[in-house]
């Protein structure tokens, strides 16, 4: 999971883009970038937070009209510096690149670059798109290059490179690309602005993000899609090599912000829809709480939603820091603990004597929810139950979520019982498979880490090379 963005303005977008990336912060905390070019490539990038990286004084040396911009998460690949995002390339022209998924044929794809004297600097995955790309526009006229050369140029790389991605490139001289995986499993989105000198164009992983710039949103790519802005600023859009869409239902349960549009209904919606499903599974079980609370913040709409079918109060239990960071990006166990610790801390009158419904987005490995178990426990709840949005996720993620070690996956291993015992609560309830996809019953999704039935065909051999190469770089 990363966010990235790409701005075609007609000024310095330098600043417009920096700002952009702190609204997609939440999707990776652990690097940040910018490209631009005028003339020539300027480049910014490192390990932090984007204000961390970027202040003024950088930001002026990157003036430009045209740029990209990109936060990480790393799911593959070191925490070098040299790792992050953009990467760029003078060969066949300038070329730049800022993506967001995973690519699940990395080996054959490196070895196939090397044969064509391709040197692989990074364990980045990017940069096998990027070269990619770059391999087959080496085909083409480019002295008399058209979209429809480049259009066939990106389809041939999507035939090529396996996984989940949303990519957004700069071509010198050229313009601005962005095309989409043959499945559509990452989110990318177009918006435009009205200026005094005419239209400016911006790609991103969220609408939020075009929101906070004062861009409208145009469209949201399709699965196999590309869309090519050109040096004249008119755009050119085309499904090219479109296979079954498998979009991410994790986007809907807990990547996107609450205020971003996906496939036209706004994710705070879709988590009420999901959390009023749960309501059900309380009266199978006849458990009968007094109140919901959440864990904050990306469990707070399917936390109301809960509330609301079941009749009973929501209140806001556990106070949170804002200034410690999401727990599930924290590296390491001990530190994911300590990190729990620092952010959450229960309100006692709210949860000392009650049934405690404690809502959370997902439970991956479980370590955090025992934790926060313990906490409601030590406020003097007289019962914890412990609420799931998302399924049991029992299958590794090969497509860009820290999730890719099965054995590190609580439910993979566990059965719903044990999980309860293990996280000390008095009942354990998950939303079911079945109803998140009557929730999307009319739209192609990837649920691959519920189900295990993976859109882009997987064997044993492709998950343990993932999972040895995540192990590696913990």
């Amino acid at each position: 999971m990363c966010g990235i963005l790409g701005i075609y303005g007609y000024k310095d977008v330098s600043k417009e883009i920096a700002f952009g990336l702190t609204s997609l912060q939440h999707r990776g905390q652990d690097a940040a970038g910018i490209v631009t070019f005028n003339k020539h490539f300027r480049i910014k990038k490192g390990n932090g937070l984007v204000n961390q990286i970027f202040d003024e004084k950088i930001i002026s040396r990157l003036e430009a009209p045209i740029g990209l911009g990109h936060v990480r998460y790393a799911t593959q690949g070191s925490n070098d510096p040299h790792e992050a995002q953009p990467i760029y390339m003078n060969y066949p022209f300038g070329l730049a690149m800022v993506h967001n998924g995973n690519i699940i044929n990395s080996s054959d794809l490196t070895k196939k670059l090397q044969k064509h004297n391709r040197v692989i600097e990074t364990t980045n995955d990017l940069e096998l798109i990027l070269f990619t790309l770059a391999s087959y526009l080496e085909g083409k006229d480019l002295n008399a290059f058209t979209p429809e050369d480049l259009f066939n140029a990106v389809e041939e790389t999507q035939k090529t490179v396996m996984g989940a991605y949303s990519s957004i490139a700069l071509l010198d001289g050229k313009g601005m690309l962005a095309f989409c995986d043959p499945h559509g499993i990452r989110p990318l989105v177009l918006g435009r602005k009205i200026s005094e000198r005419g239209i400016l164009y911006a790609f991103t992983s969220e609408s939020c993000c075009l929101e906070s710039l004062g861009y409208e949103t145009v469209k949201e790519l399709q699965a196999g899609e590309a869309v090519f802005i050109d040096s004249d600023r008119n755009l050119h859009s085309k499904i090219l090599h479109k296979k079954c869409d498998a979009f991410c239902v994790f986007e809907y349960i807990y990547f996107a912000r609450a205020d971003s549009t996906i496939h036209g209904s706004l994710v705070a919606t879709e988590r009420v829809r999901m959390g009023k499903k749960i309501a059900k599974r309380f009266q199978e079980m006849d458990l009968h709480p007094d109140v919901v609370i959440e864990v904050p913040s990306s469990a707070y709409f399917s936390a109301s939603g809960l509330a609301e079918e079941l009749g009973i109060p929501y209140r806001r239990g556990l106070n949170k820091n804002p200034y410690i960071g999401r727990s599930f990006l924290f590296p390491t166990q001990d530190l994911r603990d300590f990190a729990v610790r620092q952010k959450l801390s229960p309100i006692k009158p709210i949860i000392a004597g009650k049934k405690v419904a404690v809502v959370d987005d997902s439970v991956v490995r479980g370590t955090t929810s025992k934790r926060i178990v313990a906490l409601l426990k030590e406020a003097c709840a007289e019962k914890v139950y412990f609420v799931s949005a998302a399924p049991p996720v029992k299958f590794p993620c090969v497509y860009g979520i820290d999730m890719s070690i099965r054995t590190e996956l609580i439910a993979a291993n566990n059965s719903i019982e044990d999980i309860r015992k293990y996280l000390g609560a008095d009942a354990m309830i998950y939303q079911s498979l079945e109803d998140l996809n009557e929730l999307y019953c009319d739209q192609g999704l990837c649920t691959a880490c519920f189900s295990g039935e993976y859109p882009i065909g997987m064997n044993s051999n492709v998950l343990l090379e993932i999972e040895q190469e995540r192990k590696k770089n913990k």
